[in-house]
């Protein structure tokens, strides 16, 4: 029988103790009474998913099915919400609501951004048109982006509204009129069945196709362009003049790194260096992103506050805190017009906007809640981004260094401690920090890393530790003055600054990518084992309490995933090229042709890439035959169909023959053997091939890909006038550089 003692009451010695089921069913039920202010964080995450079902089907959906989802659930959910029912009922109607309208949000927007697609063309063409900006290069060349106005032999509503054009010799400036004789492609499709859809980013970048010159960059005569290109033109014009303007102030080399991180333009970086910086884990630095801006604005909001509290009279008079946001907002977006506003760093700009708008609200600039809003405001701004890399590791680094930030024990300060211990104390608290943001960063962007990029930097912990410091403190904020400088001549002594720590970051870059085992290929996992992991990254980070961690074994489903058999064989996007593994290894028919799809194939399939043996095969001037058993595959890459001799003997050298061109009849030496023609290229484009006893298994690109708009080449294709004599005399001595 119990008692009272004081005010406690006694416990009697009789009395039943909670089962371990019992204790663990408490234990779960704290664990979600944890996440009652957490439960709308989940929002941006339902429409995600909403916008990642859209891009996942393999047909396109009607528009007006989705709308009405959307706005029904919404509804039920408000309605719901409305006559007071609980949270059990109304959160899943909200997630519901979000999907639905994660869905509904894709479709419009890729309905907004339709725009034509050029057709592959038989015979080079004459572009005319606008320089709107400089892009990145190429292996082949320098790659600007044109605006055109005249395609011949594409009507006007079918010519595209941007163009990607590799051109010769230096590339012009933005604004310039040209005339290009070139060859015109739709936008490339993916170089492997599942690889990343490039033809899908450029759709939403409305960039139409590609153009390679085969001859000199023209100056045409063309009609006044509309206001917003010019001054679109005139920003660019802005921009690459003070690129180059670093880039004569630094050299090359170390200028060109300095242009990339202010300006965006990686026209001056070398290929070696752009190499170390990717195999030491650097190269996250060149991209303007969520790094950048937050270096910036942080930058220019600490240096307005510290401005402010350095003059009492301002200080009485004004909050420094809220002017200091508003310097941070105004460095921020300035940043991202003199970066030219790469979609990495518009989320960012975004991102940043909406810290320094809690602030001048009164609410806390870093938090979960601030991040679940700027990702939805991506997100509905641009639903494309969820199955971009860019977007995918940006948020998760940043959801994995605010749930560090939230998890982060204050520090305790002593009152009076002699400046050497203080000095050895900050010093080792920011290098635990530093430690701890760059492994928390890595292991949440990992899984993307190796499903996308399918390298991993072994050793890049170790040079972002080296460099964060010179960027965070030296690089950053002297390239930020000395690109505010620089068009009144004023930028010399930031910019030399800024290069010094340029160096130095490449010294690193280039020892840490020297060590031994630097970079580690892995092969991608399936499709469906990424959002596995996405959401394990997500659980980990939002969830409060100890549960969490019961999403690590989902963050690291991308490494442990079993992988697919390798393919026995991949051939490119109409036959041109073929590579076939052995041994991990992945030896490429025709060595130095198309080298950017073969690199993608065999990192995809964790392979290391090896040229063929030139004492095996039989190689002509349109074939390579490899001898009796060598080899799996023959290719044929002439444009005219192999006489059928040629074409016996290459079915004597592989049981499988990949022709470029049309076949219209196959030899009797051909009856046992799988011959691939442009016929089944055309459908769809690049395919990977297993080797079974029951015959080939084969997965085309296409069939991966799906019947969408960013896979469909336009229409308005017309003959030309006078075929080839028109080209020659539209272009002087055109016929003689290409054709």
């Amino acid at each position: 029988m119990g008692g009272v003692s004081g005010r406690a009451a006694l416990i009697p010695p009789d009395a039943a103790k909670p089962s371990p089921r019992e204790r663990i069913a408490a234990w779960f039920l704290d664990e979600v009474r944890a996440q009652s202010l957490r439960w709308r964080l989940l929002a941006p995450v339902a429409f995600g998913a909403g916008a990642a079902l859209y891009f996942a089907l393999k047909r396109e959906p009607p528009l007006w099915p989705l709308l009405g989802l959307a706005g029904a659930t919404l509804a039920i959910w408000l309605g719901a919400r409305w006559r007071g029912i609980g949270r059990r009922v109304t959160l899943p109607l909200m997630l519901l609501a979000c999907l639905a309208c994660g869905l509904a949000g894709a479709k419009v927007r890729s309905d907004r951004v339709a725009a034509p697609i050029a057709p592959a063309m038989a015979e080079p063409t004459v572009i005319e048109g606008w320089v709107v900006d400089v892009d990145s290069p190429g292996d082949r060349g320098h790659r600007v982006v044109v605006a055109p106005v005249r395609v011949q032999g594409l009507l006007p509503e079918a010519t595209p509204i941007r163009l990607r054009a590799t051109v010769r010799g230096e590339p012009p400036v933005p604004g310039s009129a040209i005339r290009l004789f070139a060859i015109l492609n739709p936008p490339p499709p993916p170089a492997s069945p599942g690889a990343y859809d490039f033809g899908r980013g450029a759709w939403f970048d409305r960039l139409g196709g590609t153009a390679f010159a085969l001859g000199e960059t023209r100056t045409a005569e063309l009609p006044p362009a509309p206001w917003s290109l010019r001054m679109a033109m005139r920003v660019n014009a802005m921009r690459f003049a003070l690129a180059r303007r670093i880039v004569d102030r630094l050299g090359e080399r170390t200028g060109g790194i300095a242009a990339a991180m202010t300006t965006g333009h990686e026209t001056w970086i070398q290929r070696e260096d752009l190499d170390a910086m990717r195999d030491s884990g650097l190269a996250h630095i060149l991209s303007i992103s969520g790094l950048h801006m937050a270096i910036v604005g942080g930058f220019a909001f600490f240096l307005v506050r510290f401005g402010v509290a350095g003059w009492p009279w301002l200080a009485l008079r004004v909050s420094g805190k809220k002017v200091a946001a508003v310097a941070g907002l105004i460095a921020v977006w300035s940043y991202l017009v003199l970066s030219g506003a790469p979609a990495p760093a518009e989320r960012s700009a975004i991102t940043a906007s909406i810290a320094f708008a809690a602030i001048l609200l009164d609410r806390q600039a870093i938090s979960m809640h601030g991040l679940a809003v700027a990702a939805m405001v991506v997100l509905i701004l641009q639903p494309e981004a969820i199955v971009t890399p860019g977007f995918q590791m940006s948020f998760a680094a940043t959801a994995a260094l605010v749930a560090l930030a939230e998890a982060w024990p204050p520090r305790t300060r002593e009152l009076s401690v002699p400046w050497p211990i203080a000095l050895f104390q900050s010093a080792r608290h920011w290098l635990v920090i530093a430690v701890s943001a760059s492994f928390v960063a890595g292991a949440a962007t990992g899984p993307f890393a190796i499903q996308h990029f399918n390298r991993t930097a072994v050793f890049g912990l170790i040079a972002n530790l080296a460099t964060s410091p010179i960027a965070d403190f030296i690089m950053m904020p002297a390239l930020a003055l000395g690109a505010l400088l620089e068009p009144v001549g004023l930028g010399g002594p930031f910019l030399w600054v800024a290069g010094k720590g340029v160096d130095a970051m490449l010294f690193v870059g280039h020892r840490v990518a020297a060590l031994p085992g630097a970079v580690r290929t892995i092969a991608s996992a399936p499709d469906y084992v990424l959002p596995i992991s996405f959401l394990g990254v997500l659980f980990v980070c939002l969830w409060q309490g100890r549960l969490r961690w019961a999403g690590l074994p989902f963050v690291c489903a991308v490494l442990i995933w079993p992988r697919d058999p390798t393919p026995t064989v991949w051939i490119g996007d109409g036959g041109t090229n073929a590579a076939y593994s052995v041994d991990g290894q992945a030896v490429v028919v025709r060595p130095g042709v198309r080298d950017f799809a073969t690199e993608l194939w065999s990192r995809r399939r964790g392979l290391t890439r090896a040229e063929r043996d030139d004492a095996g095969w039989v190689c002509e001037r349109y074939a390579c035959a490899p001898r009796s058993g060598l080899a799996p595959v023959a290719l044929w890459w002439g444009k005219a169909a192999p006489d059928a001799a040629a074409l016996a003997g290459l079915c004597a050298s592989a049981p499988l023959v990949s022709v470029r061109a049309t076949v219209s009849a196959l030899p009797d030496a051909c009856a046992d053997r799988l011959v691939l023609d442009s016929v089944d290229y055309a459908r769809g484009g690049a395919v990977e091939l297993w080797q079974t006893p029951q015959g080939w298994r084969a997965v085309w690109s296409a069939d991966a890909r799906g019947d969408r708009p960013w896979s469909r080449p336009g229409q308005g294709l017309r003959p030309f006038r006078d075929d080839k004599a028109d080209l020659d005399a539209a272009e002087p001595g055109a016929s003689d550089t290409g054709g």
